[in-house]
């Protein structure tokens, strides 16, 4: 199964920020929405960052609740990492663990195309799994 066959299921919507908002802000569309980052874009929806509930508690323990007053652009994840719709499930596992995050952004011809969280990832592996076990069972009852 591949990225595209993922956004297809779960859809490509993604909650966007702009990097001059403040950290305020963006932690607000965090809760309002539930989830755990946003993609800083500019103007052009191009990816210029990643913003997560990680990144603001690593700004909040090392400068204060002034921070919060700052820009997104201050505090975020700024080398994204981004898949193709062609990247695998497998794919996309490695690239999650190999660096310890949870939100990929998908991007097409440069620009935003999607999200995919671990949460996705897993969800699909069980389904999987399931759809195999039942084939397993099907076979063997007949």
């Amino acid at each position: 199964m591949t990225v595209k066959a993922i956004l297809e299921q779960k859809g490509r919507d993604v909650v966007t920020v702009s990097p001059e908002i403040t950290l305020d802000e963006a932690n607000r569309q965090l809760a309002e929405h539930k989830i755990g980052a946003v993609v800083v874009i500019d103007a052009q929806n191009r990816i210029c960052g990643i913003l997560s509930e990680r990144d603001i508690v690593r700004a909040l323990a090392s400068k204060g609740s002034d921070i919060m007053s700052a820009p997104v652009s201050s505090v975020m994840t700024r080398n994204v990492k981004v898949c193709s719709e062609m990247h695998s499930v497998n794919q996309l596992m490695e690239m999650m663990t190999k660096g310890r995050f949870r939100h990929l952004p998908v991007e097409i011809d440069g620009k935003l195309g999607g999200l995919v969280s671990i949460g996705d990832v897993v969800r699909l592996r069980i389904e999987q799994v399931e759809r195999e076990a039942e084939e397993i069972k099907a076979y063997i009852a007949s």
